[in-house]
């Protein structure tokens, strides 16, 4: 079977973006590969597809990635937390002020988990997070990558705060008892994104290929203001219209991103 070449890693997500087939095949690359396309619901092959533009789930190793045929000289994708440990910027997290700080190490449900990097920064900040993915494929990499991770020596603490759910965060909120209700929810609904965004990061156009965009992110605002305790905090490029055009009480910016506040109840000091 065809390898990847020794390249440089480049945006395979954007290629993914603009012109992926619409539905993942499995690569058999293991004897897990099998039980992998009959979890998923999708097609086990034994070579890649002769379109360039298709879309490949597959073990490289011990992670489970998806990825372009060789063709494309693009490396795979992973939910990889450790990479994400090593790219900490402590003090400089926007998202960790806009949840409420690290004190007060707030239960948080992440509603749209994607690749969980935003889940792992807020329980490496000593939050309990449970993830939330609907589509399947990616709810997969994202278990592969929470288990690498509970394996890991320096991952190990923070990974074991984190959870993840695969189905709809709408169910999982409404679904919650009273008292198991998350200090936190916090939304990062999928965005359009214009031919021009050439800075997109690659996991965003690879997600709006598998999943398009999050059509009921507003009604997700809704319930998610009825079940947090203390607040909602929504993930925004910096010029973003307001979800659902709900204005926030409070908002924090960088340069590349806002997070919208709807603060419900003060956290206890």
């Amino acid at each position: 079977m065809a390898k990847y070449p020794n390249i440089t890693h480049s945006a395979i997500a954007d290629r993914i973006f603009v012109t992926a087939a619409s539905t993942p095949l499995v690569l058999n690359t293991t004897s897990s590969s099998a039980e992998l396309a009959q979890r998923l619901g999708l097609r086990l092959v034994d070579d890649w597809s002769e379109q360039a533009d298709q879309v490949h789930v597959f073990y490289e190793g011990d992670r489970l990635v998806i990825g372009l045929p060789p063709v494309n000289r693009e490396h795979p994708v992973a939910v990889d937390f450790e990479l994400a440990l090593r790219n900490r910027h402590p003090g400089k997290e926007l998202l960790i002020k806009a949840v409420g700080g690290s004190r007060n190490r707030a239960s948080v449900v992440d509603a749209t988990a994607g690749l969980g990097r935003d889940s792992f920064l807020m329980a490496s900040h000593g939050c309990t997070v449970t993830m939330c993915e609907r589509m399947p494929v990616v709810a997969a990499l994202l278990a592969d990558g929470l288990r690498r991770a509970k394996g890991a020596d320096e991952c190990f603490e923070i990974a074991e705060r984190m959870g993840l759910h695969q189905g709809s965060a709408l169910d999982f909120l409404t679904g919650l008892a009273e008292d198991d209700c998350p200090d936190v929810v916090y939304l990062d609904p999928m965005f359009p994104v214009s031919g021009k965004s050439a800075l997109v990061k690659k996991e965003m156009r690879l997600f709006h290929s598998l999943v398009g965009l999050d059509e009921d992110s507003d009604a997700l605002l809704d319930v998610a203001l009825q079940r947090a305790r203390h607040r909602v905090v929504v993930k925004r490029p910096p010029k973003a219209p307001y979800l659902a055009e709900r204005k926030p009480q409070l908002s924090v910016a960088g340069k590349a991103v806002r997070f919208d506040i709807y603060p419900l109840k003060a956290f206890a000091k």
